[in-house]
């Protein structure tokens, strides 16, 4: 097994399931060519038995992209890590966070919060099976554990297995009473748990994720951890990913505006309806790209609309583009009317 690059943590995008599939994926590389992305979770019967071709698939502009296992059996997870690997993943991550229950009954996710020395096992297995890293993202905790003992008690045993890179989920899981979208708002924060598990542990890559909005929001915990994970921010307002490259990784760039990645996902829209893809299985994806901008709304009515539609292609993404351009050009007419009156 590798050891990670620290430096490639410090900002990547959440494996979210129904979200981060490898349209998604394409789209977000257009914005950032630095940032970690995540698969959705697969869980490793999927992955052993199911179509592996459809299921694995990824655009080779993809990379770095890691692949996010579901599973508890440590010799189902070597044998997924090592799929994992064959096809080109640069990581193998193990979900130790998700709180659904369709996840409790498979005795995977943030269940094994519960079974630390289970969890040890799983990674010991799939490090010894893969030369690829191999990581871990957990929550604090699960229903009544003291976070300051489940926390440390996974990654110090998953560290001894040989597990060096973590991303911690700064909430607990509330397996009863709590369903999955509430577990990612109820719960507290306790961001200073996991900058403390930093502090003590500083020999390990620890990332954090989990209510974290915006760049201006990340940018404080970089100074605490080695990285941070964006989920729904990244997804509903993609064209934050557009400023990643300068403003966390350093890079002497220009940012990538929606236009622009528009521009540039185009091509890979292009091929994939070449080989069969729904439109708005792509389209999807781009919603939120002009969040905030004027022709925003039209532009997710054009997609939503005209998307889903038989035979629906380009001419669809150019037809909501000039719903963009076409309430900006109005912004500007109106502000210089107003320049002149005033």
């Amino acid at each position: 097994m590798q050891t990670e690059n620290r430096d490639s943590y410090r900002l990547s995008v959440a494996p979210m399931m129904d979200w981060t599939d490898r349209h998604c994926r394409s789209l977000h590389r257009t914005l950032s060519s630095r940032a970690l992305l995540y698969t959705e979770m697969l869980t490793t019967g999927a992955v052993l038995h199911g179509d592996r071709e459809r299921l694995l698939a990824y655009d080779p502009a993809e990379h770095p992209v890691a692949l996010q296992l579901g599973g508890s059996e440590p010799a189902d997870l070597a044998a997924a890590a090592k799929i994992g690997e064959s096809e080109g993943y640069d990581e193998i991550n193990l979900n130790v966070g998700c709180p659904s229950d369709r996840v409790q009954s498979g005795r995977f996710g943030a269940c094994l919060m519960r079974e630390p020395e289970l969890v040890a096992e799983c990674m010991a297995a799939m490090g010894a099976a893969v030369k690829v890293p191999v990581t871990v993202k957990c929550r604090i905790g699960v229903d009544d554990q003291d976070p300051e003992q489940s926390l440390f008690q996974l990654v110090d045993l998953c560290a001894q297995a040989g597990v060096s890179s973590f991303v911690v989920h700064a909430r607990k899981a509330w397996l009863k009473g709590l369903s999955p979208k509430e577990n990612r708002d109820v719960p507290p924060l306790d961001y200073p748990l996991v900058h403390r598990l930093k502090r003590e542990r500083p020999d390990l890559t620890i990332a954090i994720n989990g209510g974290i909005g915006s760049l201006d929001e990340a940018q404080p915990h970089l100074g605490a951890v080695d990285g941070v994970m964006l989920g729904r921010a990244a997804y509903h307002t993609p064209a934050l990913l557009g400023e990643v490259d300068r403003r966390v990784f350093g890079m002497a760039v220009e940012d990538v505006d929606a236009f622009r990645a528009v521009e540039l996902y185009r091509p890979y829209v292009a091929r994939e309806l070449a080989r069969g893809t729904h439109l708005a299985a792509m389209t999807r994806h781009m919603l939120g790209l002009f969040h905030g901008l004027p022709g925003a709304r039209g532009w997710r009515r054009v997609l939503t609309v005209e998307g889903v539609k038989s035979g629906a292609g380009l001419e669809v993404i150019d037809a909501a583009l000039a719903q963009v351009l076409r309430a900006q050009d109005e912004r500007r007419a109106r502000s210089l009317e107003a320049g002149e009156a005033a």
